[in-house]
Order: C-alpha cells, then structure tokens, then sequence
C-alpha cells in the first residue's frame, strides 16, 4: 500500500501534451475540464497544488490550422507563441468555473544554472501558493530552445516539473501522460510488458528499457520521465507516472491505491 500518499501536503501535477491534445490535433476541453475540477478540489482540502502544463505547441498547432510539426525552431517558437496564450485561455476559463485563481509562470534554464534568478522564482511561487493561487507553469519556448526539436542535452517539461518539485520541496510529483505506468516494454508492441508498480533506483537497464520521443504534438518520451524520476530519487522525494486520459485518476493515486508505477525511495517507509 502507498499509505504515506494520503499525507502529502505539496504536489507538483506535470500535464503532457498527449493529455491535452487528441490525437487528431484537436484540444481536449473534456480532460482540462476535469483537470482544473481535480486540482480544485484538491486545493479546497488544504493542500497546495503546482500545475506544470505541456501544450503549448499542439495548441497552436490546432489554433492556426498546421497539421504537421514543423521542423524549424522559429516556426516552433512562433506556434508555442500562440499556442500558450490560448492554452492560458483555456485554463483561466475553466478554472474559474470553480473559482480557482490561478497564475501562469513562464521559466527558463536560468532557474537552475543562476542563483539569482532561482531564489527569485522560488519567491514567486512560495507566494502564489501562500496566496492559495495554482501557479501553471511551462517553458518559456518563444525564447528557449531547449525543449523544442533542438539537438542540447537537456529540456522538456518532464525535466522541468521534477526541477519544479525540487526548488519547491514538493512531497509529491504526478506526472501524467498516454501510458498507464513504465512497463519492461512497450505494451502497445507486447501486450504481456510487465508494469512496475514501485520502483526504488533506476540503473542503465531500466533506462535501456525506455522508448524514443512521444506524441507528433510534445516532446517528451519514457526515457525523458525516468530522468525526470531518477532526478526525484536522487532528491529523495517520490513521483508517480499515471495515465492522463481521465486526471481524476489524481484522486486515486493520493487514496494510495496502486495505479501507475511509483518512484521512491526505500526511506519512504509505506504502512
């Protein structure tokens, strides 16, 4: 049992792009519906809650009509332009439903490699959450290139919600995505693939065990979440990769039933 689950107080929720997008390439208003109800409601119990959002670029793809992902970074970062502020759009209007304020907060390398600029985003968001404000964070693509198709040896938002959790020494991550947990294989090739349900240390066979790239609409893929979960371990804080398709999935995951695979570490004793 994930008993100590029932008892986080702080929660890093990752979104990926293939939750958010259909595969058809039209937005998935149903699921960010229920998203914005589940963290809702987990901040009318107390607890705080941090929103790192994928769908920038699938959204502008949908926004102008581009069927296909373009290969040249300024087209990329020109989409994700239009594409964040219509996914803000999208979030502030069902957010408000509930009457959930909710804040957007665009970040960079420099949250990690300056000092300076990672107190100060610290600052922010101790403060959004003090204010009982859900920040919605994601990288600020019209000016890093990291994340998008450019050869470096680091972005994405699986990376960034784990530094995310991290900075903010947040007792849980969720990372939510297209795949019900990390299997020995990919389940769509050998429906008999394993699901881990905990896994305590990531060693270079597990990583062997990851696939390429996600979706044609995001960039992440499972080798990108397990350095996003070995990042977790190595801080001694615990993630769990779920699928997406429904985020009140999010409820059953802190009532500590054994959905997804958990990452943590083995100091986190389980009752």
């Amino acid at each position: 049992m994930r008993e100590f689950l029932k008892e986080v107080q702080r929660i890093v929720v990752k979104i990926g792009t293939s939750s958010l997008i259909y595969p058809n390439g039209n937005i998935n208003l149903a699921g960010i519906d229920q998203l914005a109800f589940v963290l809702t409601d987990l901040r009318n119990q107390g607890k705080e809650v941090v929103l790192v959002s994928s769908g920038a670029v699938g959204v502008g793809m949908n926004k102008l009509h581009i069927g296909q992902r373009p290969a040249e970074i300024p087209k990329q970062q020109a989409i994700a332009a239009v594409g964040q502020a219509e996914l803000m759009n999208i979030y502030n209007q069902r957010f408000s439903t509930y009457s959930q304020q909710t804040a957007q907060v665009l970040l960079t390398r420099d949250i990690v490699e300056y000092p300076e600029s990672r107190k100060n985003v610290i600052n922010t968001l101790e403060e959004l959450l003090f204010m009982e404000v859900i920040p919605i964070i994601n990288e600020n693509d019209t000016v890093a290139v990291d994340e998008l198709d450019h050869l470096t040896k680091f972005g994405d938002n699986d990376q960034l919600s784990a530094i995310v959790a991290q900075i903010l020494k947040a007792d849980l991550l969720i990372m939510l995505s297209d795949i019900d947990g990390f299997y020995s294989e990919n389940p769509a090739v050998n429906p008999q693939a394993e699901r881990y349900t905990r896994i305590t240390e990531i060693d270079e066979n597990l990583m062997a065990q990851a696939g390429g790239s996600g979706s044609s609409f995001g960039t992440g893929g499972m080798h990108s979440k397990l350095k996003a979960a070995k990042r977790i371990l190595a801080n001694e804080q615990a993630m769990i990769l779920a699928n997406g398709r429904k985020p009140s999935i999010i409820f059953d995951l802190l009532a500590g039933k054994e959905y997804g695979t958990l990452f943590a570490p083995e100091q986190l004793e389980e009752d």
